[in-house]
């Protein structure tokens, strides 16, 4: 088995957090010797001019970063999804993920009343929605819930910031004449 690919492959699952290296021999079974230089093999592959990520030693883990000298290229990405604004029908989703969650595609269907497939598989490509399982309902559907990416981007630390949803009833005219008026004039 190549323990280099196998290694480059746990730099890429543990993310943003990274690893330690006494995690990394204990994952691959090896000693301290072998791990570094599994790492530095892999750090001199990385190094070279056609590739965009690095290994970084960053709070005591390692963990693949972006190079430095593309941040430029990064950051207009970053910037023109930031300002892409989100449609009525997308808040509208998220709204009802948000207070319904965990909640099926056709839930949010029945909510709304229209098909709201291609707005959840937007949110969910934008990270604000994520699947969380599937329901027991004929045909196993996914099951959707709000991701922190979604937490973050309208400025709340909990789920528990939402606003308070008030449920309004609907007030039907006691005489059912749509045109009568409950006004008088003297």
């Amino acid at each position: 088995m190549n323990l280099k690919a196998v290694l480059e492959g746990i730099l890429f699952i543990v993310g943003d957090e990274g690893t330690t290296l006494n995690e990394m021999k204990k994952i691959l079974n090896v000693d301290d010797n072998e791990i570094k230089n599994l790492l530095m093999e892999l750090k001199k592959d990385y190094e070279s001019n056609d590739r965009g990520l690095r290994i970084s030693y960053l709070g005591n883990t390692f963990k693949l970063t972006t190079k430095e000298e593309h941040k430029d290229y990064y950051e207009k990405l970053v910037s023109d999804t930031k300002t892409t604004n989100l449609s009525n029908a997308a808040l509208e989703v998220l709204a009802i993920v948000a207070y319904n969650e965990p909640i099926t595609r056709l839930q949010i269907d029945d909510i709304r009343g229209v098909n709201s497939s291609q707005i959840v598989r937007r949110l969910l490509a934008r990270g604000f929605l994520k699947t969380c399982g599937k329901s027991d309902a004929i045909g196993k559907p996914n099951l959707y819930k709000t991701t922190n990416d979604f937490l973050d981007y309208f400025g709340l630390s909990s789920k528990e910031d939402l606003p308070e949803l008030i449920i309004q009833e609907k007030v039907e005219n006691e005489s059912g004449d749509l045109y009568e008026s409950s006004y008088k004039e003297d």
